[in-house]
C-alpha cells in the first residue's frame, strides 16, 4: 500500500489550499436612498448611509468636542415578531465579539432595547458595552424598526467595524439568525469623523469557506460515497471485465471513487474546523461531533486496508464484513451530517432538494441494479445446475450420448 502516504499528503496539501480565505477587494459606493426621511421626533442628522444588506440605514450626528454620536439605525422590511441589532466591533467583521444594540416590540405592544456585549456564545442577554451608552430606545411603525441612541466614543472607535442582523423572536427572545445570505455579509465599516461606510463586499472569507466546506463535504462523503459501495456491490457479477489493472473493473472503479471521497472528505473537514476558529461564540455540536466520528471511522477504514488479509485467509471473511458494515454506517452517517448542515444553514431549500434528488435517484439505480444482479446470479445458478446435471462420469449426455457445450 505505498499510495497511502501520497494520498494522506495529497489530502492534507488541498485542505491547506482550500482553508486560504480569498483576496478582498474594494466595495463599490451604494447609492445613497436614506435622505429625506422625517423621524417621529423631527430629529435631524447629518450624516446618513444606505447599509448594503438586510433593507437598512444608519444615521448619526458626530461631535467631536466630547466624541459622542447620536444615532439612529433603521430597518425596513420587519415585523413584530422580529428582532433588530446594530453592533460595533473593533474586533472582527462578525456579531461574535461585538456590542450591539437590540430592539424588538415585546408581547404587550412595547418597545424593548438594550445592549448586550455577543462573546463566548451569542445568547443576546442584556449586559454592559466596553462603551457609554445613552438615550437609548427604540421605534415601530407601518413594517420600520428604529433603534436611537447616543455613543460615547474614542479613538479606537471612530472609525471602525459595523456589524447589523435580524432574527425571529422565540418564546419572547430573540433566536437566532440565518447563518446564510445577507445575514452572514452584513458588515463592514463606520467612520463617524468623516461620515464614510464601507460594506463588506459581495462575499466573505467566511461564507466563502462555509460554502466551500458544504461542497466539498456533499460530493465526497455524500455523492462519491455511494456511488463507491454501488460500484463494488453491483459490479461483481462482471469480475472478469478490467479497466485499470489486473483487478477486476469494480475493484479499480470502486478504490479510485473512495480515495476521492476520502480526500474531498479530509479537506471539507479541515475548513470545518477554519471554519469554526473564525465563528466564535458559535457551536453546532451535533454537526461536529458526526463530522469527527466520519472523519475517525473513515481513517479506520483506509488504514485497514494495509491489514487486508489474502482472499483464501481463514479470516478475510470476517474482515468482509467488517469493511461492509463500517462503510455503509460511513455513507448513512454522511447522509445525516449533510442534512444537518443544510439545516443549519437556513435558506438553503434548492441545494437541499437538489441533493435529496440526488440520493433518491442514486437510492433508484441501486434498488434497479440490485434486482438486474439477482436475475442474473440465480441465472448463473440455474445454468451451472444444468451442466452438473446434463453431463456425466465422462463428459458426455447421459441421454443422448452428446457432449454438452455451453
Amino acid at each position: 500500500m505505498a499510495h497511502l502516504p501520497a494520498l494522506f499528503m495529497v489530502c492534507t496539501l488541498l485542505t491547506t489550499a482550500l482553508a486560504l480565505p480569498p483576496p478582498s477587494g474594494p466595495s463599490p459606493s451604494p447609492t445613497q436612498a436614506c435622505h429625506g426621511l422625517t423621524f417621529p421626533d423631527n430629529q435631524v442628522y447629518a450624516t446618513c448611509n444606505d447599509l448594503p444588506r438586510l433593507s437598512s440605514y444608519l444615521y448619526w450626528n458626530y461631535y467631536p468636542t466630547n466624541q459622542t454620536a447620536n444615532i439612529a439605525f433603521r430597518k425596513t422590511g420587519t415585523s413584530t415578531s422580529n428582532w433588530i441589532a446594530w453592533a460595533l466591533n473593533p474586533g472582527g467583521q462578525m456579531m461574535a465579539g461585538s456590542q450591539a444594540l437590540v430592539a424588538y416590540q415585546d408581547s404587550n405592544g412595547s418597545m424593548v432595547a438594550y445592549t448586550t456585549s455577543v462573546t463566548g456564545s451569542p445568547t443576546m442577554k442584556p449586559g454592559n458595552l466596553s462603551f457609554g451608552v445613552s438615550n437609548l430606545r427604540a421605534e415601530y411603525s407601518d413594517g420600520e424598526m428604529i433603534i436611537f441612541a447616543t455613543l460615547q466614543l474614542d479613538s479606537t472607535l471612530l472609525s471602525t467595524n459595523q456589524v447589523w442582523q435580524e432574527g425571529p423572536m422565540q418564546g419572547g427572545s430573540p433566536g437566532m439568525h440565518d447563518i446564510s445570505g445577507d445575514n452572514i455579509l452584513s458588515f463592514g465599516t463606520v467612520n463617524f469623523a468623516t461620515g464614510t461606510v464601507t460594506s463588506g463586499g459581495g462575499i466573505s472569507s467566511k461564507a466563502l469557506l462555509k460554502n466551500v466546506h458544504g461542497i466539498l463535504n456533499a460530493i465526497g462523503w455524500g455523492i462519491l460515497m455511494p456511488i463507491g459501495a454501488i460500484l463494488a456491490r453491483y459490479l461483481k457479477v462482471f469480475k472478469s471485465v478490467k479497466v485499470f489493472s489486473v483487478h477486476p473493473a469494480w475493484y479499480d472503479l470502486h478504490r479510485a471513487c473512495q480515495i476521492i471521497a476520502f480526500c474531498l472528505g479530509v479537506a471539507g473537514w479541515g475548513i470545518g474546523i477554519k471554519l469554526g476558529s473564525v465563528s466564535r461564540g458559535i457551536n453546532f455540536s451535533k454537526h461536529k461531533k458526526i463530522g469527527i466520528a466520519l472523519l475517525c471511522m473513515a481513517a479506520v477504514q483506509v488504514g485497514a486496508l494495509i491489514r487486508k488479509p489474502n482472499p483464501n485467509h481463514k479470516y478475510r471473511i470476517y474482515w468482509t464484513i467488517y469493511h461492509h458494515s463500517l462503510g455503509y454506517a460511513i455513507i448513512i452517517l454522511s447522509i445525516i451530517n449533510i442534512f444537518e448542515g443544510f439545516n443549519i444553514s437556513k435558506g438553503q431549500n434548492y441545494w437541499k432538494w437538489t441533493y435529496a434528488g440526488i440520493i433518491i435517484a442514486l437510492g433508484a439505480v441501486a434498488l434497479l441494479l440490485e434486482i438486474l444482479t439477482w436475475l442474473v446470479v440465480i441465472r448463473r445458478k440455474r445454468l451451472e445446475t444444468t451442466n452438473t446435471k446434463g453431463i456425466g462420469t465422462d463428459g458426455v449426455d447421459g441421454v443422448n450420448g452428446s457432449v454438452t457445450n455451453v
